[in-house]
């Protein structure tokens, strides 16, 4: 576009000299008309390869501007895949250590539970067991008290039955002595009369 307008300047001032020195108008004319179409096919000429690299550029920087956003969005997609598989991973990691944790804490549950079952039925097997000491004691002391009363009973019978064992043989001892003391005062008497009368 400048050299365009340098040579249109260029033809103008040539113009205005053929004028000046009092040239043929017509001559002058022509020859201003095919310097303009000359210099209009240069500008054509020029214009058409600035196009064309205009194109170029245009299509190169297209491809650029295109293998940079394919390898933009292939390392995008490189990079979102990768974080998928890792967070997959990691989800996995953690779902497997869960359900491992979560089995381990089943079996320990089961074991503390047989484990408070057995101590139950210890338990039970204790608490029935102390239930028949319980009942053997109570028994032999029921047993005791009964042979204890049983003991007392006989005593308080063999006791009164002493008592009146010894109650008939001293109520006989009296009687024997006061028969031997009556017997012994009639001896005592006969012989006082004896030795009286006789």
């Amino acid at each position: 576009m400048e050299s365009g307008r340098k040579v249109e300047k260029v033809a103008r001032k040539r113009s205005a000299a053929v004028l000046e020195e009092g040239g043929d108008a017509c001559a002058v004319g022509n020859e201003v008309q095919s310097m303009l179409e000359k210099f209009g096919a240069d500008i054509n000429k020029a214009m058409q390869v600035k196009q064309k690299h205009l194109e170029s550029l245009t299509k190169n920087h297209m491809t650029g501007s295109q293998h940079k956003l394919e390898q933009l969005w292939s390392n995008y997609h490189g990079q979102r895949k990768k974080t998928t598989q890792q967070f997959s991973q990691r989800v996995s990691t953690a779902v497997q250590q869960w359900e491992a944790e979560a089995h381990r804490s089943e079996e320990q549950e089961e074991k503390l539970s047989n484990l408070f079952r057995q101590q139950q039925k210890i338990l039970q097997q204790a608490r029935l067991a102390q239930n028949q000491k319980l009942k053997v004691v109570r028994e032999l002391y029921d047993q005791f008290v009964k042979n204890m009363d049983e003991m007392e009973k006989s005593q308080n019978e063999f006791l009164q039955a002493s008592q009146e064992e010894l109650k008939k043989e001293m109520a006989t001892l009296q009687k024997k002595l006061l028969m031997e003391a009556q017997q012994q005062e009639m001896a005592t008497v006969r012989k006082s009369l004896q030795s009286m009368f006789f």
